[in-house]
C-alpha cells in the first residue's frame, strides 16, 4: 500500500497587533513628595531638640564655673531639704470659745502664748486646724479645745506653752 501525503499548509491569522519595542523612560517614584516634606520635618526638630540640650547643659555646668572663671565667689550650696516632717495631731485647749467656733477644718491658724511675765509669742506659725470637737458644756471659762496637725517638735512646744499660758490663735 502505498501512502499519499498531502500536505495542508496553515495559514496563521492573529488578531494581535506586531510588537513594539518598548521607548526608555525615567523610573517613576509615586508617593514620595509628602514622605519628603516629613523627613525635613523631623530633621529640623531634632535640630531644635538638640540645640536645646546643648544650651541648657551649657547653662547648668557653665553657670557656677563661668562665675568662678570671672572671680566671683562661689556660689553657696544649699542643704537638701529635711526628710519629710512627721506630722502629728496635738489637741490644743484655746482660752476664747468664741474664736474656736469660728474655725473649720483645712483652715490655717497661728497659735499665741500670752503669759503675764512677758510679751505674746508664737509658738505655732501656719498650723492647719485638723479637728474643731464639739464644746463641752460643763466647762465655764475653761475655752474650747482645737485639734491641730503640727510637726512633732511644735506640738511639743504646744503642750508646754497650754500649761504655763493662755493661749489665742490668728487666722492666717
Amino acid at each position: 500500500m502505498s501512502r499519499t501525503s498531502s500536505t495542508t499548509s496553515a495559514v496563521a491569522t492573529s488578531t494581535c497587533p506586531p510588537g513594539h519595542t518598548v521607548p526608555p523612560f525615567a523610573p517613576l517614584r509615586v508617593g514620595r513628595g509628602g514622605d519628603r516634606l516629613r523627613r525635613v520635618l523631623r530633621r529640623r526638630r531634632r535640630a531644635a531638640a538638640a540645640g536645646l540640650a546643648v544650651a541648657a547643659a551649657a547653662l547648668a555646668v557653665g553657670g557656677t564655673e563661668a562665675q568662678a572663671s570671672r572671680g566671683a565667689a562661689p556660689a553657696k550650696v544649699k542643704a537638701p531639704p529635711p526628710a519629710a516632717v512627721r506630722m502629728v495631731s496635738a489637741p490644743v485647749r484655746i482660752a476664747d470659745a468664741g474664736t474656736v467656733r469660728l474655725l473649720r477644718p483645712g483652715d490655717r491658724v497661728d497659735v499665741v502664748a500670752a503669759e503675764r511675765a512677758g510679751p505674746p509669742r508664737v509658738v505655732a506659725a501656719g498650723a492647719r486646724v485638723a479637728e474643731v470637737p464639739e464644746s463641752d458644756q460643763g466647762v465655764g471659762d475653761g475655752g474650747a479645745l482645737v485639734v491641730l496637725s503640727v510637726p512633732r517638735d511644735t506640738a511639743r512646744a504646744l503642750v508646754g506653752a497650754g500649761s504655763v499660758a493662755r493661749l489665742a490663735v490668728t487666722l492666717c
